[in-house]
């Protein structure tokens, strides 16, 4: 780990002028993912901005019926809070699926958002890595690359966006409050991240300084369902192999409306826009689900060790519709 310096000012503007100086200046709050990239050497700041003192760390119904999410609540806070427990379950359903509890009680909504990815390359200095040394080439597509993404993929970048908390939220659409140099702007999760292409270093829309403030969460539609199903190789304390966040309105057995996303096999949390389409004003039965879960990966791009993921995704995606109609 590089030596480096600390700060732990007490305004948004002052956190924002700091980090603003240069991209190796970072910003830490539960810092469950930036100092284990730290040990690593992957993550090397030259200084780290402290924001647990700005307040960011509220959770507040809106008067439309949503809800907004500081920045520095905590995963266990968000998880077990009532109106996320009863408005929006696929959150709090995903939220603790992942990590620990202990992980849970110091990582952050925010920190989530730019949590990266564990690829194995990624976090070991002695493979060539795009993401983390641009241009140095990909180790993973000619190595092991079980755990790796099929949806998203270049020929620069096949890591896996890790994270349960944006799965859900992309399934809920939820915007992300920037503040930054040049003031403040609200992003569609959906337009929050980036595709690796030939730039995999770059994975969000972020400029050095910008700082997420908050997320907030639209009112849930009457009469909708939510869920999150994960699916991996030991029942706690790991990533997903694949898993669904859906939500969900059926009426007299046709589906009005339906949000899905993927996790497990995007490079980033991956959003499946033709799933949505082939179960819209369809029947909520087994045959419907199964079409959309042809259609939300026919664009995979395996590669030699994690083909299972096509199949294992398929099923992950008609078990969580299968439930959340129930």
């Amino acid at each position: 780990m590089d030596t480096f310096s600390y700060s732990r000012p007490t305004s948004l503007d002052r956190a924002i002028q700091s980090a603003a100086k240069s991209s190796r200046v970072k910003f830490v709050a539960g810092g469950t993912n930036l100092i284990d990239m730290m040990k690593l050497n992957v993550e090397r700041p030259s200084e780290l901005v402290d924001i647990n003192a700005l307040g960011l760390d509220q959770i507040t119904a809106t008067a439309t019926g949503g809800l907004i999410l500081g920045a520095l609540a905590r995963n266990s806070d968000v998880a077990h809070h009532p109106i996320v427990m009863r408005d929006y379950p696929v959150l709090s359903q995903a939220l603790l699926s992942g990590a620990s509890p202990q992980l849970r009680n110091m990582a952050t909504t925010g920190g989530n958002l730019l949590q990266r990815t564990r690829c194995v390359y990624f976090r070991d200095t002695a493979h060539a890595c795009n993401k983390r040394d641009p241009g140095s080439g990909c180790s993973a597509i000619d190595g092991p690359n079980r755990m790796l993404a099929i949806l998203g993929t270049s020929k620069d970048c096949i890591a896996t966006n890790p994270s349960d908390q944006n799965v859900a939220l992309a399934a809920l659409e939820a915007t992300i409050q920037i503040q930054g140099a040049k003031g403040k702007r609200s992003v569609p999760i959906a337009e929050f991240y980036l595709l690796p292409g030939t730039t995999p270093q770059r994975e969000t829309i972020l400029q050095p300084g910008d700082l997420i403030t908050s997320v907030t969460l639209p009112p849930p539609a009457p009469g909708s369902k939510s869920l999150y199903l994960k699916l991996r190789d030991r029942a706690a304390y790991e990533f997903a192999l694949a898993s669904a966040a859906i939500v969900i309105k059926v009426t007299a057995g046709k589906i009005v409306s339906a949000r899905v996303a993927l996790g497990g096999v995007g490079t980033k949390p991956w959003r499946s826009h033709e799933a949505e389409a082939a179960l819209t004003g369809q029947s909520a039965a087994r045959a419907t689900f199964l079409k959309a879960a042809e259609a939300a990966l026919r664009d995979a791009q395996p590669q030699s060790e994690n083909a299972f993921k096509v199949e294992l995704a398929k099923r992950c995606l008609v078990r969580a519709l299968t439930l959340s109609v129930a």
